[in-house]
């Protein structure tokens, strides 16, 4: 693993990469990794000859000035299971060559804070968007900054940020640029909790609570099979707003719904029937509050 943090030094790195006909594939994180993370490291390695993780914690997402002071920041830890990644894969016969991106932010954002604005029309009009005013669009713009400084072939991303995905889908349709977008599956504890790095703010008790989200969204799974769209709907925010009600929790622990949507898996639009899903299906979206950390995870029907 070579560890670069600045930006002219990575530039030069996949261009001399490029140069030798290397294909290049990026990892883009905001730290704190996981396993979840690790395992696209994994498949990038898989599939490329150079691969470059960024873990960059980018100010211009988030919309709440609190959740960026709190989101948790562990370079330290983060490159040492990298290497330990690329140690074990390397044992196991041809890996990839891996680069760790940790820049600052004027080292991403020379000039300041970016002025371009990206607009993504109904994709970016429901569930997050209208409740992160502007995330999306700092989406974009650190993605593009990433795209330009690391040059890849492939970009791979995980499936819990499933509006993210089609976010950078719509960038990439929008700069014409030859990256294909890797949309890897949602990594889970044995307990079936999705891995985030927002988990880690969880206290214990609501540690141990979490995994009901993932259980109720697998039982509208099966409901979906003889209910309809909206009373599937309902039951799994009802299910999860009284979830304290028939289990009583330490702290006046609950979990407090934002919104569960059942949308197009391909174009995001809400649908009331699933006959109205396309080829790709269904998709059920959701975001929860416990104890003061935001969780986000979907279930496909």
């Amino acid at each position: 693993m070579k560890h670069i943090e600045k930006a002219a030094d990575l530039e030069s790195a996949v261009r001399q990469a490029r140069q030798q006909g290397l294909r290049i594939g990026l990892v883009p994180t905001m730290g704190a990794l996981h396993e979840g993370h690790l395992s696209l490291v994994e498949r990038a390695m898989g599939e490329n000859d150079v691969v470059v993780v960024s873990l960059f914690v980018n100010p211009i997402q988030f919309n709440n000035k609190e959740d960026l002071e709190k989101y948790p920041r562990t370079i330290g830890a983060d490159l040492a299971l990298i290497e330990s990644l690329e140690q074990r894969l390397g044992g196991e016969g041809k890996a990839a060559m891996l680069l760790a991106f940790t820049p600052s932010v004027d080292e991403m954002y020379p000039q300041g804070e970016p002025k371009e604005v990206y607009h993504f029309g109904p994709v970016e009009e429901v569930m997050e968007g209208p409740r992160r005013p502007g995330h999306f669009s700092g989406v974009a713009v650190v993605v593009r900054r990433l795209f330009d400084l690391a040059s890849p072939h492939r970009a791979y991303f995980g499936e819990k940020d499933y509006q993210q995905i089609a976010v950078i889908r719509s960038l990439l349709e929008q700069i014409k640029y030859p990256i294909e977008l890797v949309a890897c599956p949602i990594v889970r504890a044995a307990d079936g909790l999705a891995l985030s790095s927002r988990n880690m703010r969880l206290s214990p008790a609501a540690r141990a609570m979490a995994p009901a989200i993932n259980a109720t969204l697998e039982q509208a799974a099966e409901m979906a099979e003889y209910e309809e769209v909206d009373d599937v709907k309902e039951w799994v925010l009802d299910t999860l707003a009284s979830f304290h009600e028939v289990n009583p929790q330490p702290d006046g622990l609950r979990f407090e719904p934002e919104y569960f949507e059942v949308v197009d898996a391909r174009t995001l639009q809400p649908i009331a029937d699933w006959d109205e899903a396309g080829s790709d299906g269904a998709v059920g979206c959701i975001a929860v509050w416990l104890d003061g950390v935001r969780l986000i995870d979907i279930v496909k029907f």
